[in-house]
């Protein structure tokens, strides 16, 4: 628990926001959402985020060479210098993909997301010099600084896991939404406006309902990407109809509830539409 109190310390210290907020918005400007960048670096078209699939290659790499840098004897010279290279190359995708979900975050989470970046700014530094020092024929002091990179790697990682997995960031907001497996009344169809999102309540989900001139669409109503309200949201016609987050405008096709742009990379559960005796119902539809 001592490490975990430490991490959320660090999300109170509000001097960070010297640096985090410009960064931020500087990112913001740098990966726009609605741009074909912010898609691919949130992984819009996965399922879920790019970030933690691209972290295996780096912290894989760099372990896979201190291992070998300890274990392997001289004959592992070149496999070491080559794992080193490769983490080294990768790490810029990742702190990329990195940035664009951490453009998104405010406050306690942002300013976590501040030093967990700056220790893998030291860790890539160290891993650097490390190749640098052995290629220069100084193998034991680039052993040592690839021994203080795995630490402050580690430190990062450790930061990076509280964000995810304590705090919530990247994960899918609407996971706790109930499955309606049957068919449910959720509204009277003459309540049901034209042209505007609304809110429904049913078995534990919330839903938005969105009456379109083919028809009654309906998809989760609690964005995948950090909970926004999507009845809130703008609707428009762009890739057919689609709403808008009005958090961070993230934007789903409301009659599938896939993912157009970015940040969000989790589709939004989509529901099957029904009208019995001036009632609408609902289902959860099934892939």
């Amino acid at each position: 628990m001592a490490l975990h109190g430490l991490a959320e310390r660090i999300g109170t210290i509000g001097t960070l926001d010297r640096v985090a907020r410009p960064l931020a918005g500087l990112a913001g400007k740098a990966i726009p959402t609605g741009s074909a960048r912010k898609d691919a670096l949130s992984g819009a078209g996965l399922g879920h985020p790019l970030h933690p699939l691209l972290t295996d290659v780096p912290i894989g790499s760099f372990t896979a060479a201190t291992v070998l840098d300890l274990i392997g004897g001289r004959r592992s010279r070149d496999a070491v210098d080559t794992l080193l290279a490769l983490g080294i190359a990768a790490t810029l995708p990742t702190a990329a993909a990195g940035l664009s979900d951490w453009a998104d975050t405010y406050g306690p989470d942002q300013r976590t997301g501040v030093v967990h970046a700056a220790a893998n700014i030291v860790a890539l530094t160290l891993f650097s010099g490390s190749l640098a020092a052995r290629r220069t024929g100084r193998r034991g002091f680039g052993r040592v600084l690839g021994l203080a990179g795995m630490g402050a790697m580690a430190t990062g990682g450790y930061l990076g896991g509280h964000l995810s997995y304590a705090r919530g960031v990247g994960v899918n907001h609407a996971f706790a939404e109930r499955a309606i497996e049957d068919w449910t009344a959720v509204m009277d169809e003459g309540d049901l406006a034209a042209g505007s999102p609304t809110r429904v309540e049913a078995g534990g989900a919330a839903i938005l309902l969105y009456r379109a001139p083919e028809g009654i669409l309906a998809i989760g109503s609690v964005c995948s990407h950090a909970g926004g309200p999507l009845q809130e949201g703008k609707v428009d016609d762009d890739h057919g109809p689609c709403v808008r987050c009005p958090w961070h405008g993230s934007v789903f096709r409301l009659d599938d509830g896939s993912v157009v742009h970015g940040p969000a990379s989790v589709p939004q559960a989509a529901y099957d539409v029904r009208t019995r005796a001036g009632r609408i119902e609902v289902r959860r539809r099934m892939a």
